[in-house]
């Protein structure tokens, strides 16, 4: 019984791949990028350029995600609300309201999974290190202007969004400042960092029933999740505590931890699972590493505060959102060297493209 479920999920995943596929087809490949100021920046794939710019007003628009078709943009805005953008036209076509200060989207079988804080009342809190404002460049490196969490203040919550009638059906209670998502090979748990508590918190993919929660170092504020491409393992990023650990899939229990430079968040694997990249974002500095053996590879100098990066779906470069550059670095997939610069994007946060490829945010399992 348990085989034959399997094999119906995975064929349902290979025909919803198929299906997704045929519908990007026809489209060119494009990058969405979320300017905190500027709204959605979209970028021609082929020639490298800033195409246009999608106002959303003061949204502060951070965390995006598409549908599985590529129709919709998913965007969490500062206003409380996630934006949804109808890409073929770069109009807004819907406002759910999700809650105080919704930051992470994810789409996952039908559904988005919005992280919020409730009990904020102002923007997402900057990063500290030994409880002072992290610094970057000489500038505060952080995501807002005030303290961290305070551990009596209500946790963050996961809205679930179901995309077919764009309602809110549940919101799930996590830890303090929940901030990466990630699934299970099966897609039946979805896991979550909690930077405030230092914590991964396991639910049940739908129900958002808490199943159990791994504790990890004190003040080491997790904050970025991937699985690995033979699923058997997640890699967490450690952002005060500059360290990425490898947890068993099955267990959780930490089978590894790998030193890295200051402030890791972003993490992704490389489309041929020969790299695990992480965005050491106080360093100013992309690390790569064997994704087999997690030994470290090479460094690459980029910009400031760049959280988050995606390959192209050609996976020939790779484009790193670079905050406090204002701009997205563009590198060279085979060398990781930098080819490019495209400016004109305040405070980048978050890169997904359409078609989709592998990257910090999105995952093309």
């Amino acid at each position: 019984m348990h085989r034959t479920t399997k094999s119906a999920a995975a064929a349902l995943c290979a025909m919803t791949a198929l299906a997704a596929a045929a519908a990007y087809a026809s489209a060119a490949p494009i990058a969405y990028v979320t300017s905190e100021t500027n709204g959605v920046g979209v970028i021609d794939l082929g020639s490298m350029a800033l195409e246009k710019t999608i106002p959303l007003g003061n949204s502060g628009p951070r965390g995006l995600s598409l549908t599985a078709d590529g129709k919709r943009l998913l965007v969490a805005g500062k206003t409380g609300e996630l934006i949804v953008i109808d890409t073929s036209t770069g109009e807004v076509v819907e406002r759910v309201k999700i809650g105080k200060n919704p930051e992470f989207v994810r789409v996952h079988r039908g559904f988005a999974y919005v992280t919020y804080e409730p009990g904020e009342s102002g923007p997402p809190p900057e990063a500290t290190q030994g409880g002072k404002p992290a610094q970057e460049g000489g500038k505060q490196a952080g995501k807002g202007g005030h303290d961290d969490d305070d551990a009596n203040s209500p946790p963050a919550e996961i809205a679930i969004v179901d995309l077919k009638t764009m309602k809110v059906i549940r919101s799930v209670v996590s830890g303090h400042e929940t901030e990466g998502v990630e699934f299970s090979p099966d897609g039946r748990e979805m896991l979550v960092t909690n930077e405030g508590d230092d914590t991964v918190s396991v639910y049940r993919t739908g129900t958002g029933k808490l199943l159990r929660a791994l504790k990890l170092d004190a003040g080491s504020r997790p904050r970025g999740i991937k699985m690995s491409p033979d699923g058997k393992q997640y890699v967490v990023t450690l952002e005060n505590t500059s360290k990425f650990v490898v947890l068993d899939a099955v267990s959780l229990k930490p089978v590894k931890t790998v030193d890295t430079k200051l402030g890791p968040y972003g993490v992704a694997f490389d489309p041929s699972g020969k790299h695990l990249l992480i965005a050491a974002a106080r360093d100013k500095t992309l690390q790569v590493f064997d994704a087999k053996t997690y030994e470290h590879v090479a460094d690459v100098p980029v910009g400031q505060r760049c959280w988050h990066f995606s390959f192209t779906p050609d996976g020939k470069k790779l484009m790193l959102a670079c905050g406090r550059s204002n701009a997205v670095y563009v590198l060279d997939a085979t060398n990781y060297q930098t080819v490019g610069q495209i400016g004109n994007l305040p405070l980048a946060w978050g890169i997904v493209t359409s078609p989709p490829s592998s990257g910090s945010i999105e995952s093309t399992r």
